[in-house]
């Protein structure tokens, strides 16, 4: 009955072409014939089927893999080869097409729309669905070419960058020719007649002769071709700006730098713009391939070319358009529901999660983030920043057009432009986690793109920093700034963005503008975990405090920077609250920590940087900050002890804090038979062990008369009498030169020389025991020495004494105040 029935049934119009998709990877005239045959000609049918088998970025990733790819350049790579030449081939030719791009269907009525999809399988040719899958095929072969490739570029160099000679005639050139003979003809317009008609015989008589003409190569064709397409009408443009039949318009994508019109964009056209933009940062993407050693001596081919070769006209307007539609991300609306009640979805918890569809206007601006901070970044080759006569080095239109031209920006309205753009991006994100529903909101996915780009702008244009620091809202992005980097801290991917975040705040510090709007208050709502009552300033403190206490020094490459922006920014603290106040305490006592500080060699710094912050408040806010002159009174026991610093004893701090963790860990664990085993031990011969420690370090051997009670005794006035003469050197320069030490001279001359003799051996067992301690205290092979102690001892010696001078003349002042108020007071 059934007999009859086919087997498979085929889709009708030829609306759904699964067949062939899923054919394509495994049959013989699929991607694998690109390995299996051997010098595919470039006009055979078999390139056809790249061009109008796929219809979505999906399928051309999914059906060609990169072990296609890799398996092909192996065993046949001149089909790569030729694949990369008719695919640029057909771009080019399809940009100057006629039907290109191909009309969008109606939308006005579904029949329309009906008979249109029925005919997409016809006869009916898809000029702009071909140039998408130029597009794709070129960002799925090229990154595996790169990868293969490495650091010898010999396939590209073959393939993109080898210039052709063809051989012309004369009379092939004369419309160059003609073209530039009346520019001649016009500057030599002064001259007389004779003079132009002289040349005119000799060229009449001379022989048609065959002149080598050179092509350009096929990546500056690409580059063309690709830079066209971001500017076609049609395309990535409205139609409605083409003017007569030239579909290339350079024009800006939307208003603000350079440009105050919006010239109306669609999710088509933010979709083709998004494609074409992934594959310039492919070709931008050349330099992970290659080892870091060599990013400065073999620059990127393509990158060069993009910020030294284009013409400057598409230099500009390309960086405006990037960079308008980074910047005008905050204040459109959300596109994830096609456009439907976008605003009004974007308010809903987890629309995220419901919603999978993808928004085209934020991968749109993710993309333009990218290549701006690819193409901001990129110094290599003779692209780097050339120096100038103070030192400094500068950008120019020959090394990095885009760098240049960004480091131009001088319009306070550009300058307004960028940082509502910027804020509001971070505002968004920061609204991501000030939330009662948690996971309620999307975060940003261009948050990391957008500090870069902060960062490079604040780095390449001064006048821009200035105004940033000047300008109402710059607490407000130095608030952000810190509570992203306390969201992000706990999370060791992002480690990197928060050394960006504290070289930014660092930046930001160095402006005697930073420090005037630290007595402002905070203004955005920030998270209740991350804010903290007072200024700006309090909020910084308490901010750098929760990075350094709360990561366990895995961020210890952050804390110079940190600690540098809270000197910078010291002098104009005013009104510290108590709970600032005694964090800046914390953070010097923690600094000071022997663990700490013989850890690594950079440590002692961060010292340094705390007592400038504390010698900037009270030389110039001491009466306004008492809380934290009060902290400093209260602490003094720890700057005394630095000033008596010494290896020997940090070691034995070291020591002792180690050994009381690990009878804390054991009293805590109260495992009765690790007790038992232990008793045994202590009970057996105890005598016996000591005096062979004592022979080791020079002391007196047992006897017939000494007695096992007497060993700890002797051993208890050794350590005594070693302490002493530690504390007896330490303390020397605070004594004057006639005084005795007590208890010296009631002590024989034959009793001091065996006190020297046996202090002597036991500081040379001392030393040896210091050394092996210190090897295991540093970090990264680092061996803290005593010279070392000695010299950073003095260093903050140094300070304290200045912190020390600037208290008493700061009581000074008092004193004469209240004098000058309240002459009683002399009583």
């Amino acid at each position: 009955m059934f007999t009859k029935l086919p087997q498979r049934f085929t889709a009708p119009f030829g609306i759904l072409g699964d067949e062939a998709k899923l054919a394509f990877p495994s049959q013989p005239g699929g991607v694998a014939k690109l390995a299996t045959t051997r010098h595919i000609p470039e006009n055979d049918s078999y390139w056809q089927q790249y061009f109008v088998l796929f219809d979505s970025a999906s399928d051309v990733f999914s059906l060609i893999t990169p072990h296609h790819i890799r398996r092909a350049l192996l065993d046949a790579p001149e089909n790569v080869a030729t694949l990369i030449r008719v695919v640029s081939a057909r771009l080019s030719t399809l940009i100057t097409d006629h039907t290109f791009p191909s009309p969008t269907p109606s939308s006005a009525s579904v029949t329309a729309f009906a008979s249109s999809l029925i005919n997409s399988g016809l006869s009916d040719r898809n000029t702009t669905k071909e140039v998408l899958n130029c597009l794709r095929i070129l960002q799925r072969v090229l990154p595996v070419v790169f990868e293969v490739d490495g650091e010898s570029n010999t396939f590209e160099l073959e393939v993109f960058w080898k210039r052709e000679e063809t051989e012309v005639e004369d009379e092939c050139n004369t419309n160059p020719e003609s073209s530039e003979t009346p520019q001649f003809v016009i500057e030599d317009e002064d001259e007389t007649d004779g003079e132009h008609d002289e040349p005119s015989p000799s060229k009449s008589t001379q022989p048609k002769q065959k002149q080598k003409q050179q092509l350009p190569p096929l990546g500056e064709k690409l580059f063309t071709s690709t830079i066209d397409l971001l500017f076609c009408c049609g395309f990535t443009l409205p139609t409605s700006i083409q003017v007569d039949h030239h579909k290339i318009n350079y024009t800006i994508w939307e208003k603000g730098v350079g440009s105050t019109t919006d010239v109306g964009s669609s999710q088509m056209y933010e979709n083709n713009r998004t494609e074409v933009l992934r594959l310039l940062l492919v070709f931008l993407s050349r330099q992970i391939y290659v080892p870091a050693a060599s990013l400065f001596t073999h620059p990127s081919l393509y990158s060069l070319y993009l910020v030294q070769k284009i013409p400057r006209r598409d230099v500009l307007t390309l960086l405006c358009s990037l960079l308008n539609t980074a910047m005008n991300s905050p204040t459109s609306h959300d596109t994830s529901l096609g456009g439907m009640a976008g605003s009004v979805a974007g308010k809903i918890p987890y629309n995220h999660l419901v919603f999978k569809g993808g928004d085209p206007k934020s991968a749109l601006v993710s993309t333009c983030f990218q290549v701006l901070c690819v193409l901001l970044d990129f110094q290599s080759g003779n692209a780097r920043d050339t120096t100038t006569a103070s030192g400094e080095p500068v950008p120019t239109a020959r090394t990095n057009a885009f760098r240049y031209f960004l480091m131009k920006l001088h319009r306070s309205q550009d300058f307004d432009f960028i940082i509502d753009g910027i804020v509001g991006i971070l505002d968004q994100q920061v609204a991501t986690m000030n939330n009662l529903l948690p996971g309620s909101r999307k975060a940003v996915p261009y948050i990391n793109e957008t500090v870069i780009f902060f960062w490079k702008m604040i780095e390449l244009n001064k006048k821009f920093r200035s105004h940033v620091l000047q300008s109402a809202k710059s607490m407000d992005l130095v608030a952000y700034l810190l509570c992203y980097a306390l969201e992000i801290k706990d999370k060791p991917q992002q480690h990197g963005l928060c050394r960006a975040l504290s070289y930014i705040i660092q930046t930001m510090s160095a402006e005697p503008s930073f420090g005037l709007k630290l007595t402002k208050p905070v203004r955005p709502r920030l998270p209740a975990k991350w804010n903290a009552a007072g200024t700006a300033g309090d909020f910084m403190i308490n901010a750098i405090y929760s990075i350094v206490a709360t990561t366990s020094g895995t961020l210890n490459s952050l804390y110079p920077a940190l600690l540098i922006a809270l000197a910078n920014s010291a002098p104009y603290f005013k009104d510290l609250t108590v709970t600032a106040s005694a964090r800046l305490i914390q953070l010097f006592k923690s600094f000071s920590n022997p663990l700490f500080l013989l850890a690594d060699e950079g440590h002692p710094r961060l010292l340094f940087f705390m007592l400038e912050v504390f010698n900037a408040v009270i030389l110039h806010h001491l009466t306004e900050n008492a809380n934290l002159i009060y902290g400093i009174i209260s602490s003094h026991k720890v700057f005394e002890d630095l000033g008596t610093f010494t290896l020997a004893r940090g070691l034995r701090e070291i020591k002792r804090v180690q050994q009381a963790k690990e009878e804390q860990a054991h009293k805590t664990e109260g495992d009765s038979k690790g007790k038992a085993s232990s008793r045994p031990e202590v009970d057996e011969d105890p005598g016996a062990e000591k005096a062979r420690l004592l022979e080791s370090e020079g002391g007196v051997a047992l006897t017939g008369t000494d007695s096992a009670e007497d060993i700890p005794r002797e051993r208890h006035s050794s350590d005594t009498q070693e302490r002493d003469g530690d504390s007896e050197v330490l303390t020397q320069s605070f004594m004057s030169p006639g005084s005795e030490t007590p208890g010296r001279g009631s002590l024989s001359e034959k009793a001091r020389g065996k006190m020297r003799e046996r202090r002597s051996s036991s500081l040379d067992a001392d030393s040896s025991i210091d050394r092996v301690l210190a090897a295991g205290v540093g970090r990264n092979g680092f061996v803290p020495t005593q010279e070392w102690v000695r010299f950073f001892v003095y260093l903050i010696l140094h300070t304290y004494d200045q912190l020390s001078g600037n208290l008493l003349a700061a009581r000074v002042r008092i004193y004469h105040y209240k004098c000058t108020r309240h002459p009683d007071y002399l009583v």
